[in-house]
């Protein structure tokens, strides 16, 4: 439990009465958050996730200097205080958007095109920092084999599964830039703006990492991934659809060997959600370039 009088000290560094903080609605997994009046928010790492919040004091302001719309850090401090890293941010307001029904889904297509739009800024507006880790992927068909021989998928789905990453390899750049990404970037990390339905803010660097840019793909479901292609380059490249399934591919069997999640809202929080999200995706006539790799 945070020190009430430590986090009201915060508040009267800021010129916020006390008696003007409150919690934050939804607590994340990785901080304690609190409103600082209507302005500003205050997050408060969890122990275990304290170099994530100090990443996050690199990044935010390198994201920021891009042009990305993400909540400027007014303070940070390692530690001194509560013993554990905290930060305060500008507040942006707004609410969560939806994902998309399907592929011709306007209400909420036209948000993913922006956070395309958003993410094409940050992956081409940031020189390299050391200080951000490097998120190596492994291959995935060493991963089929080790499902294979635990009793998780058969031999022959086994090697008809390595066939397609066979074949969506010839389709892969020889070298893969990498790039800083956010990492997290799915609907709970978005703030939409209730009047225009434009996007307002991208929250939670927690994840920020060096890495082939199509894994920030990976965080959506295929459904709304062709407009956030689209935000993001012409729409229209095969290799960069190649490169976006692979990641899904990639991460949907590494969940078939996962337990029931009963209580998470997420997407892909359930162990069978994202290799369905696939076979919804390529069942319901998707565009090309999509429809090259089948």
């Amino acid at each position: 439990m945070p020190n009430l009088e430590a986090i009201a000290e915060i508040a009267r560094r800021h010129g916020v009465d006390p008696a003007a903080v409150t919690a934050v609605p939804f607590q994340g997994v990785a901080n304690l958050a609190y409103f600082l009046g209507d302005d500003l928010v205050l997050r408060i790492a969890r122990p275990e996730s304290a170099e994530d919040l100090r990443k996050e004091a690199s990044v935010i302001p390198a994201a920021v200097r891009a042009g990305v719309r993400t909540p400027e850090i007014v303070d940070f401090d390692h530690g001194d205080l509560l013993q554990v890293p905290y930060m305060v941010l500008r507040r942006a307001t707004g609410f969560v958007p939806d994902l998309p029904a399907d592929l011709t889904d306007e209400r909420w297509l036209p948000v993913y095109r922006e956070l395309g739009a958003e993410l094409a800024v940050l992956h081409q507006g940031v020189d390299a920092m050391p200080e951000v880790p490097v998120d190596h992927a492994g291959d995935p068909r060493a991963d089929i084999a080790s499902l294979v021989s635990n009793g998780y998928l058969s031999a022959d789905l086994g090697d008809w599964l390595a066939g397609w990453f066979d074949r969506l390899a010839t389709r892969l750049p020889t070298a893969q830039p990498y790039r800083l990404i956010h990492g997290d970037a799915h609907p709970q990390n978005l703030l939409i703006d209730p009047n225009t339905k434009r996007l307002n803010a991208i929250l939670d660097w927690g994840d920020a990492a060096w890495a082939d840019p199509a894994t920030e793909f990976a965080k959506l479901p295929l459904r709304a991934v062709p407009a956030f292609l689209e935000g993001y380059t012409d729409g229209d490249d095969v290799t960069w659809a190649a490169r976006i399934l692979w990641h899904h591919l990639h991460w949907a069997i590494g969940r078939f060997p996962s337990p029931p999640e009963s209580r998470a809202g997420h997407w892909s929080a359930q162990p069978a959600n994202r290799v369905l999200e696939i076979m919804r995706f390529f069942l319901a006539d998707p565009p090309h370039p999509w429809t090259d790799l089948r």
